[in-house]
């Protein structure tokens, strides 16, 4: 499935990372400097470049965070294609100091939360990130345009069953953290001296509870003020902060 994508970070990371699959691309004199950038790449690499009209004909609009949407310019892009569970995490014995992170969505609903989690997890480095085939926001042109490239950079593979994912992820060694607001540990006691899959659910419901019993341990973030949620792609976002490191004491 092809899809038209308007942010101009999606593009060019589709174009530095596979540049075979992105199709044509669509410019007018309105498009910004992030713009510059996709052209200069773009003709270096013979992608297929059109000038001057409004590209919405070749695809359908739709709003998107990730800035160049209302230029008119775009671009035409296969989907990218997941790897297999096991490929995911392949490279988690192989890590010289035993950690690394992962991330697993339990029926995320909504593609941009999908993207923004995506962007975060490209951000602070995750290793890849679980999918849930059924019941689950679908990889299109919204997600691919929140996450501002970030779904080209983080390897995702996508499981009909969590649990077949959570299998693979112990046999190579990783430990299974779910985040729930009723867990009684708090996420700054979660140590960061292991591999962790990370998993986190739907926006309503939060994770199912198969998927609690099946964590080794469950983790809150606990509110500080009056409001006591979170959006569920910020959560993610705290959460990937500090398991990453990048927050917090080491």
């Amino acid at each position: 499935m092809n899809l038209i994508i308007k942010n101009p970070h999606s593009v060019l990371a589709a174009l530095e990372s596979r540049p075979k699959d992105v199709l044509s691309i669509s410019l007018t004199s309105s498009a910004g400097e992030g713009w510059d950038r996709v052209e200069a790449l773009a003709k270096k690499l013979g992608t297929p470049l059109k000038f001057g009209g409004n590209s919405g004909k070749n695809g359908p609009r739709h709003a998107n965070d990730g800035g160049g949407g209302r230029s008119g310019a775009e671009a035409q892009i296969r989907e990218k294609e997941p790897v297999a569970i096991e490929e995911l995490f392949s490279e988690a014995r192989d890590r010289e100091d035993g950690k690394g992170l992962w991330l697993a969505l339990d029926q995320i609903q909504d593609p941009h939360n999908l993207g923004a989690i995506f962007r975060s997890a490209a951000f602070f480095g995750v290793q890849g990130i679980v999918l849930m085939q059924d019941r689950a926001a679908p990889m299109n042109a919204a997600a691919y345009d929140v996450s501002s490239g970030g779904i080209e950079t983080v390897p995702f593979a996508t499981v009909a069953n969590l649990q077949r994912a959570f299998e693979a992820a112990k046999e190579e060694g990783l430990w299974i953290l779910g985040t729930s607001e009723h867990a009684r540990d708090d996420l700054r006691s979660i140590q960061r001296d292991r591999p962790w899959l990370l998993v986190v659910g739907n926006e309503e419901k939060g994770l199912r509870r198969l998927t609690q019993d099946s964590c080794d341990l469950l983790c809150a973030i606990k509110p500080r003020g009056g409001v006591t949620s979170l959006n569920v792609s910020v959560a993610a976002g705290v959460c990937i902060a500090h398991l990453s490191g990048a927050v917090g004491t080491p």
